[in-house]
């Protein structure tokens, strides 16, 4: 029997008929949450035809900005996605991102636009806690936070039958990159903002096609500033030029292919010596993993120094180190690190400060060693 196009979703449980949602909140149907609330307020918007959308930004760099989305920017993103991964009408679509924010949003609509079954639930790590045990699906979009959680609580078999998954909103660390490379459904990376209506480019985290480089999509127009920051236009950007703050090398053979270096402004200067913290923070938590620190998280920023100017100095969450196990830290940073890249500081957080996304909100956590 051919796949047909579904006429309600799944949220907590609870089935909407997308006739009564677009009548919402007069066929609503029982207490609702907030969240509840706002998810379906959206679905009502998207469903009656709503032209344009104001999102806000994650505010991971930044204080958070209201911007306005139109909906064929919306539609564009979806349709590539979605072609790209070869997904579509009759599947089923586990959303567990907040839907309040691109990432979750954008699963929303790609349901909406290619006919998938959904299934909603509130964001939580776990988001298998929250779903029956013979639910299946075909694509789920998780945090790095989400997998790792899922992972632990023993669900990669529910991930396996999958024909992809996409991680994003932060960093995949090197441990979670190793528990990532045992699946073999086809898990990517996510590059993008809401400025681009989620990702513009993805990159492979696991099987032979696994690359620390991420591959534009295609229709995508990239370059770079004088900077070497990278800079976005296409039909997700209404074909205005979105000028980032991210540092990205191009593949030499490619330039639809890109390793991302870490944001300009993270860049701390030491001596005269441009350090980017993004880089010494990865280098900083695979050495942390080799040396049985596996899961640490680290933050790397410049602090005033009368002699350097700004001091590279780490931020570990967690408990303290010990004196001798730092000192083997600082022992093996020194074999990948430059000189002047090598933290001269470490401070430790209990827990890093994360934002409303989920995102590592920098500023509220190094305001706890201040």
């Amino acid at each position: 029997m051919p796949a047909t196009a579904p006429d309600s979703l799944l949220l907590n449980g609870r089935r909407y008929r997308y006739a009564d949602i677009q009548q919402y909140p007069a066929h609503a149907g029982g207490d609702i949450n907030g969240y509840e609330a706002r998810v379906l307020d959206f679905c009502r918007q998207w469903l009656n035809g709503v032209q344009e959308f104001v999102l806000t930004t994650s505010g991971s760099t930044g204080t958070p900005q209201p911007i306005t989305l139109r909906r064929s920017q919306l539609v564009a993103s979806a349709q590539r996605t979605m072609s790209h991964l070869g997904l579509g009408l009759g599947q089923h679509m586990l959303v567990c991102l907040n839907c309040e924010f691109i990432g979750g949003l954008m699963m929303l609509v790609r349901a909406f636009e290619h006919g998938l079954h959904l299934t909603i639930t509130e964001p939580v790590s776990d988001p298998f806690a929250r779903v029956p045990a013979d639910a299946a699906f075909d694509f789920a979009s998780f945090v790095p936070l989400q997998l790792r959680a899922v992972l632990a609580g023993g669900h990669a078999a529910r991930l396996e039958p999958m024909k992809a998954i996409l991680i994003g909103g932060a960093a995949v660390d090197h441990s979670l990159s190793q528990l990532a490379g045992a699946l073999t459904v086809p898990l990517y990376h996510t590059y993008g903002m809401t400025e681009t209506c989620s990702h513009i480019a993805l990159r492979r985290l696991n099987g032979p096609e696994a690359s620390p480089y991420y591959r534009v999509l295609p229709g995508l127009h990239v370059e770079q500033d004088e900077r070497g920051c990278l800079a976005i236009r296409g039909d997700v950007t209404s074909q205005e030029l979105v000028q980032t703050n991210d540092l990205v090398r191009f593949a030499e053979h490619d330039h639809h292919l890109f390793e991302w270096l870490g944001r300009a402004d993270f860049v701390i200067n030491s001596g005269g010596v441009k350090v980017p913290a993004e880089k010494v923070e990865q280098v900083l938590e695979v050495t942390l993993a080799e040396l049985g620190h596996a899961g640490r998280r680290a933050l790397v920023t410049g602090r005033p120094d009368q002699r350097l100017g700004q001091q590279v100095t780490a931020v570990i969450e967690g408990a303290p180190l010990s004196a001798a196990d730092w000192q083997a830290v600082l022992a093996l940073l020194g074999q990948r690190l430059g000189r002047y890249e090598l933290p001269r500081a470490v401070h430790y957080a209990g827990q890093f400060a994360q934002t409303a996304s989920g995102k590592l909100d920098r500023r509220a956590t190094l305001a706890m060693i201040e």
